[in-house]
């Protein structure tokens, strides 16, 4: 199979004409891949911000694609299903974690496109317990991004609570979805982008965003919740500041530069500060059950897997609208 590869943090993917397919073990899935979304959490591992990569690896973890065979001990997925593989790739299914719903924090977890090689290929080896069935709604390429910035964006708005003016700090590829989500939910959307970022602003606004202006602005009224989805750590005092009291301020990315110190008066009048750690089964069945029936519609720009690289930096420099996608 044709294979994009990490040899090296740092250094620009490889593309491989002869990589072995490989055959799925027990309880795994090989898939034909059909679409593999290109992530911001898909830039830390290949700049060396996320430190802990199995290499040379295979990135992707937003990955659409068709059972080719199944390994033994595998009784719910056939020869031809179509899937989604998100970032969540395999745990233990025996600590406190994972016995009490928490998956998401299994000490042992790996991870798609990390620890596991992913879908910039065209063809990709998975556990059966972590595929999910895709809605017939959604095309390939308009899927992929549902499995990492839309459970991503979903998880975060969970955790916000019930929130009527809801703040989204990065206006890409998570808070487009999530956008959407808060706003079928009843929520009156405030989106914040880089300062002087017209383009990113008009096209929160075409999502239904109220209100969209600089990361250096207060929006016109405090917030109840905000997501901080851009990994810059200067905009939790900045989302703090603009968020009313007893209000949530949720950062979910998994990678972020360092939080600047701020004065306690921003945190205190109960406010609350918290963060995302990856997804569970049941925010991927939920969110993928309620896509559809927004419904959410992906932006998505496609790339020739062989173009990896450049998509990469497409996204590095913001010159993304929405979410890339890589077809093999």
């Amino acid at each position: 199979m044709r294979a994009m590869k990490l040899e090296a943090a740092g250094s620009r993917l490889r593309l491989l004409e002869q990589a072995p397919v490989g055959a799925p073990g027990l309880g795994q899935v090989l898939i034909r891949v059909r679409a593999c979304g290109v992530c911001r959490t898909d830039l830390h591992i290949v700049d060396g911000e996320l430190d802990r990569p199995k290499l040379p690896l295979v990135p992707g973890h937003e990955i659409v694609g068709l059972v080719s065979a199944v390994g033994n001990g595998v009784t719910t997925l056939r020869p031809g299903d179509r899937v989604g593989v998100p970032w969540l790739g395999w745990t233990c299914g025996n600590c406190a974690f994972c016995r009490s719903g928490r998956e998401n924090l299994c000490a042992d977890a790996r991870f798609t496109g990390y620890q596991i090689d992913g879908g910039y290929a065209e063809f990709a080896i998975a556990d059966a317990r972590y595929c999910f069935p895709i809605p017939a709604a959604y095309d390939d390429v308009a899927a992929a991004p549902l499995l990492c910035a839309g459970l991503i964006g979903y998880r975060a708005l969970r955790l916000a609570g019930t929130a009527e003016r809801l703040g989204l700090y990065g206006f890409g590829a998570a808070a487009h979805i999530a956008a959407q989500v808060a706003r079928h939910l009843g929520q009156k959307v405030f989106a914040f982008t880089k300062p002087g970022d017209r383009a990113g602003q008009d096209f929160a606004r075409a999502l239904g965003a109220v209100w969209a202006g600089g990361s250096d602005a207060l929006p016109p009224a405090p917030l109840d919740a905000a997501l901080i989805f851009a990994p810059v750590g200067a905009l939790v005092p900045a989302a703090l500041a603009a968020t009313e009291k007893g209000g949530t301020v949720v950062c979910a990315g998994i990678h972020m530069s360092d939080i600047p110190s701020f004065p306690y008066r921003l945190l205190w009048q109960e406010r609350v500060l918290r963060s995302v750690a990856n997804l569970t089964r049941r925010d991927g069945e939920e969110f993928l059950a309620l896509a559809p029936l927004v419904p959410v519609r992906t932006v998505t720009k496609a790339f020739p897997l062989a173009d990896a690289n450049e998509a990469l930096r497409r996204l590095r420099e913001g010159e993304i609208e929405g979410a890339a996608v890589l077809v093999p």
